[in-house]
């Protein structure tokens, strides 16, 4: 009998160390101040209103940052990063134009004012083009406050490189029959950005990203498999350790070997939770501004409906400290603020910009952008609903832990995805499986969640646990 790891294993294990430490403001690495940035950003406003423009807005901003990566135990590359835009967007009454530059130049950014003047003088009227109401505007207090996005990380290529070779040393060094690597790599990212309107919005925050990876390779011949982990963090020291996600990332690729297919069959289908991720994804494109005003969702008219089971329930927090989905404010500087998206299985919001909500005659919910740190639940799920205890709920089923491609019909609903894993039987791991496909609807799919586990995963903007589907079609040999 297989066991395949769980991520708790990489994540729970954490090595700060110097490098990791927070660096001194002073020492942000970025090339331009927040007062620079306002002033251009002013600048660029009169600009409009000088032209003629009836509205306009402006944003500016710069990333920077050091990626290095290696294989098999030799520097392969590094790359330092650094990017600066400034966009501006003129209203001539509801005709809209938008330009940008990476010129900084009082000249430069006086010609994509008038170019983004000009664009919008020749746009066709769009009676929903306008700034967000000034009513939904966050307020000074909100669009300040704090919540711990930026550690700048002062890791030189040098460390860097050292890091990666030894998470690429660790998975290595897990069992002789990893045999291969595709690599390990490391990227230390920060951005900044200031943008106003003439709804008296101006705000602005710096926010930075950090990970570290690897991508080790078992087996020999015909049966050869490669898995990957890795961390990403806001804060350098809250990385799991080189040893911890090399070792995690071995042990992962080591329980697929010696796949096999299975015959086409229809069973449960436990989700892993980074993947599972994904399902929650799938449910905010369906609930998006963009897809509902064109009709292009399954889940039109979905608001106050039963989408999930009555056990399921989907929250949105903003205000997260560190959170990879947090911001005080949305793209367009909107009020943002902490709700139940889905309660009780019923869709309670959905995500919308200042335009895609006038479009469907609502207001806007402070999504532009994007969702903000989502969480799906369960009344049903136990603190030891670990993912042994998820396998015993799937009883005899597929258990995934890879997915292929795209496909989802966010038509249609239809859900048909490449994909790989192990087949459970009575709650144990019975062998690994590969070049299988899942498909499904789904509207059903929803419906059909029967459990949510305790083994939560954040990924990006979302955290979940494994989630478990009551029926599935496996198309198999």
């Amino acid at each position: 009998m297989k066991k395949h790891p769980t991520p708790s294993k990489a994540i729970a294990a954490r090595a700060p160390s110097a490098a990791a430490a927070r660096v001194k403001p002073s020492d942000s690495g970025f090339a331009y101040s927040m007062p620079f940035f306002e002033s251009l950003v002013d600048s660029a406003l009169d600009e409009a209103r000088k032209l003629g423009a009836s509205d306009a807005g402006a944003e500016i901003s710069e990333g920077c940052g050091l990626s290095v990566s290696v294989r098999h135990g030799e520097l392969e590359n590094v790359e330092r990063n650094r990017d600066k835009s400034l966009g501006i967007t003129v209203y001539v009454g509801q005709r809209r134009g938008n330009a940008s530059t990476s010129d900084f130049s009082a000249a430069a950014i006086a010609q994509t004012v008038r170019a983004a003047y000009d664009i919008a003088r020749f746009t066709a009227e769009d009676p929903f083009a306008s700034l967000p109401d000034p009513a939904d505007i966050a307020p000074v207090a909100e669009r300040q406050r704090d919540l711990d996005l930026f550690h700048p990380w002062a890791i030189t290529s040098a460390d860097a490189a050292q890091l990666a070779l030894q998470c690429e040393a660790a998975a290595l060094s897990v069992d002789k029959r990893i045999t291969n690597s595709e690599g390990a790599a490391v990227s230390a990212q920060q951005s900044q950005f200031f943008s106003a309107h003439t709804h008296g919005f101006r705000g602005g925050y710096a926010s930075s990203r950090h990970s570290l990876s690897v991508s080790p390779i078992a087996g020999k011949g015909d049966d050869m498999q490669r898995d990957a982990w890795y961390s990403s963090m806001r804060k350098a020291a809250d990385l799991a350790s080189p040893a911890a996600i090399g070792r995690y990332a071995a042990e992962r690729a080591l329980s697929r070997l010696k796949a096999r297919k299975i015959p086409t069959v229809e069973c449960p289908v436990l989700f892993e939770s980074p993947l599972a991720a994904g399902l929650v994804g799938a449910f905010v494109q369906a609930v998006s501004g963009g897809a509902l005003y064109r009709k292009s969702s399954f889940l039109l008219d979905s608001l106050g409906k039963q989408i999930f089971p009555k056990h399921i329930a989907l929250s949105e927090d903003p205000f997260v400290l560190g959170g990879k989905g947090s911001s005080p404010f949305d793209d367009e500087g909107v009020r943002v603020q902490a709700r139940q998206v889905v309660e009780s299985g019923r869709v309670q919001g959905y995500f919308l910009s200042s335009y895609s909500a006038r479009k469907l005659g609502m207001r806007t919910t402070g999504n532009a952008g994007g969702s903000h740190n989502l969480v799906l639940s369960s009344r049903l799920t136990r603190p030891s609903d670990d993912l042994d205890a998820m396998l015993e709920k799937l009883g005899t089923g597929l258990f995934v832990t890879e997915l292929m491609g795209q496909g989802v019909n966010y038509v249609t609903g239809d859900y048909s995805r490449g994909a790989s894993g192990f087949w459970v039987e009575k709650g144990k791991i019975a062998f690994p499986v590969h070049e299988i496909t899942i498909a499904g609807d789904m509207r059903a799919m929803f419906k059909g969640i029967e459990a949510v586990g305790a083994d939560t995963y954040n990924y990006g903007a979302k955290t979940v646990g494994s989630v478990l589907i009551n029926r599935m079609k496996v198309a198999g040999s």
